[in-house]
């Protein structure tokens, strides 16, 4: 699942691309996925200039010069192909084609859980995919206090609550086991037992970590493909996600294991992370 830096690889894919293209028209070729496309969706922004793009969360946003938004979510298995071609051979699973004044976009998804909406750009952050999320792991708000107030009383454990999206937005499972062996900490820590200066330490070792993947385009371990076609590489410098049973480059043992916590996959080293 594409998680905050492969989705910001693909929004600034898009943005060097397509962002002041005007879009001359809209393909759809299948409509059911996790939220039905709009059946307006063609209606409202053919015609129109995309006047910006960026990210919130795991989301990547176009606005347009309409005072709406495109809003994409790329599910389990989404991807964006960026194609210079007018006339693109589709593939199976290439559910909406996008063809700008710039490049064509195709939106493929194997497995369908993905979004593509379009929405007020003045109503976004009320809109239901936006309204309960924290702040994102950028963000200055999101500091060793605000996380305090929220983990004080919370028995949960870190890593559980690092992919709460109502805490901080963004984060999935993969960057949350390299966060937290990159700050020291334990996932199975209980929230409500880290001071704020190991809270500190770990706000720092996730934007570190997110910003390494950024710079490396991402982490490819399944479906995921910059809209290039090529893969990202920051699975190349994991410390632990996908390493049970390899040597930790910190304590120099055969000590990373596996388990599993609500249902994710967590991955660390017992020996450096307390």
């Amino acid at each position: 699942m594409p998680e905050l830096p492969e989705v910001e690889t693909i929004k600034e894919s898009l943005r060097k691309a397509v962002e002041g293209a005007k879009i001359e028209s809209v393909l759809v070729n299948n409509r059911c996925l996790r939220i039905s496309i709009p059946h307006d969706f063609e209606k409202i922004v053919t015609g129109h200039q995309i006047k910006k793009l960026y990210r919130i969360a795991k989301y990547a946003i176009m606005d347009l010069d309409n005072a709406y938004s495109i809003v994409w979510h790329f599910g389990m298995s989404g991807k964006i192909k960026l194609l210079s071609t007018k006339n693109p051979i589709l593939e199976k699973h290439d559910h909406i084609v996008v063809k700008t004044s710039a490049d064509t976009i195709v939106y493929n998804d194997p497995r369908r859980f993905g979004l593509i909406t379009v929405l007020p750009t003045d109503k976004l952050k009320e809109d239901a995919l936006f309204c309960h999320l924290g702040p994102d792991p950028f963000d200055a708000n999101l500091n060793e206090n605000y996380l305090f107030r929220k983990f004080q009383n919370k028995k949960t454990a870190i890593k559980i609550a690092l992919l709460d999206q109502n805490i901080v937005a963004g984060i999935g499972n993969i960057y949350a086991s390299e966060a937290l062996y990159e700050s020291g900490i334990s996932p199975l820590r209980c929230c409500s037992s880290l001071n704020k200066n190991e809270l500190k330490k770990l706000i720092s070792a996730i934007r570190i970590t997110l910003s390494k993947a950024i710079d490396a385009g991402g982490s490819t371990l399944h479906d995921y493909r910059k809209p290039d076609g090529s893969a990202g590489y920051f699975q190349l410098q994991h410390s632990v996600y996908g390493k049970d049973g390899q040597c930790c480059p910190k304590c120099k043992k055969n000590c990373i294991i596996k388990i599993t916590q609500g249902g994710r996959s967590t991955y660390y080293c017992p020996h450096t992370q307390k």
